[in-house]
């Protein structure tokens, strides 16, 4: 439960970052867009001084509108330019500020010729932020007279005050998606935990059915659930031995419950003779093998189990059954539970024998090291299994299913 929780509060800190990126983005457009309307309006207010003085003007009306451009440029205008009805320019003044923001300037400037309705264009240089504003001059009837075409530098105390707005809108947005965040937390983790008990219920439901089918087949073959607890034991512990990971620990128990799951499929006479069978009812019975496999590739919950079920008879040499593999092309679950499977049938009690000891079993074992086992997983077996053999042999029923109900939980519903 633990890792939930810090699962969701990661989710949840990386949803409200990105989410205040994208929100901060699109707010951050917005508001740049209001204040560049903003700001153009400014500049329109003042362009608008110049309305009913663009006209066929004789030199002195010139010497006006030069005087009146030179005053602006003392304010927030860098550049103005005046242009008739046709098009022709009748002013140009700009204002004497360094080179390098003139040509920042000149190569900003939208291209002429301009159309009659109003437009803006917003850029910056450095630090400083300017507004292109173009826009029609027209006299109080109406008619179209000429053209204003200006630079307007946004003062730095407006630019401030700008500045503070957006990062206090920016803020907000923020904050408000953090405490959404935060508000979500405690409904993520109420539903979460109806769902884990779901889940957690249907798994405990998929594995109660896998026990008892296991059982089944068990009493069917004429053996006993402790045939089936014990073995299973042997290989979720030796597993653990190992490092396996728990996913790894899951096929293999799916795969130790299930292995004979085949025999389902085999006839009584076969499966039940007292007596050797002969070649014919011995290909039978390695169909049991390929049986298994097909019933469990049904169900998509037990895929891992086939490792097991249809390789727990190939041998390490190649001369195991039903599609001879050798070596490492065994699958690893296959290979461990050749070994456990053997051993707990050479240390259990059966009908036609006692049960032999520790180091008998293994005497009996360690010639098939590199023919029917792996010679590695042989020798760790050999070395660290007496312990476990000591634990789980003489356990009755009712200890080994405890025992067993423990590691499942471990490895099924550890998270």
């Amino acid at each position: 439960m633990r890792n939930i929780h810090k699962l969701v509060v990661t989710r949840l800190i990386i949803g409200w970052i990105l989410l205040s990126v994208v929100l901060g983005g699109i707010v951050y457009y917005i508001e740049l867009q209001k204040v560049g309307k903003f700001v153009f309006d400014l500049a329109t207010v003042e362009s608008r001084l110049f309305t009913g003085t663009v006209d066929r003007s004789s030199a002195r009306r010139k010497d006006e509108l030069k005087k009146r451009a030179d005053e602006f440029l003392k304010q927030h205008f860098v550049v103005i330019e005046l242009y008739d009805a046709n098009k022709n320019q009748t002013l140009h003044a700009e204002r004497p500020d360094d080179e390098t923001i003139e040509n920042r300037l000149n190569q900003s400037l939208q291209a002429f010729p301009l159309e009659d309705a109003m437009r803006y264009k917003q850029f910056l240089i450095g630090r400083n932020s300017f507004l292109e504003v173009m826009l029609p001059l027209r006299d109080d009837k109406g008619e179209l007279i000429g053209y204003f075409k200006g630079v307007y530098q946004v003062d730095a105390k407006t630019l401030h005050n700008i500045e503070i707005d957006i990062s206090g809108t920016l803020l907000l947005v923020v904050v408000v998606i953090l405490i959404t965040t935060i508000m979500l937390y405690p409904i993520i983790i109420s539903l979460n935990k109806g769902l884990v008990k779901l889940s957690s219920d249907l798994l405990s439901g998929n594995i109660e059915l896998m026990d008892v089918l296991g059982s089944a087949i068990a009493k069917r073959d004429s053996d006993t659930n402790s045939h089936n607890y014990r073995v299973t034991i042997y290989a979720i512990r030796f597993a653990e031995l190992l490092d396996l990971s728990s996913t790894q620990i899951r096929k293999l128990i799916a795969g130790a419950f299930l292995h004979d799951v085949g025999k389902i499929g085999i006839r009584d006479n076969i499966l039940l003779k007292p007596v050797s069978l002969t070649d014919e009812e011995f290909a039978v019975m390695r169909t049991h093998v390929l049986l298994g496999a097909d019933i469990i590739s049904r169900s998509k919950w037990l895929t891992g189990a086939r490792e097991v079920v249809e390789f727990h008879h190939e041998k390490f040499d190649g001369s195991g059954y039903m599609k001879g593999l050798a070596g490492n092309a065994i699958p690893l679950n296959a290979r461990i539970f050749t070994i456990v499977d053997v051993f707990d049938a050479l240390t259990s009690k059966r009908p036609y024998k006692e049960p032999f000891g520790f180091e008998k079993a293994m005497e009996l074992m360690m010639p098939d090291s590199g023919k029917r086992f792996d010679p590695e997983l042989l020798r760790i077996f050999n070395e660290k299994a007496r312990a476990l053999y000591q634990e789980i042999s003489h356990a009755p029923d009712d200890v080994l299913e405890s025992m067993l109900n423990t590691l499942i939980r471990q490895h099924f519903f550890r998270n």
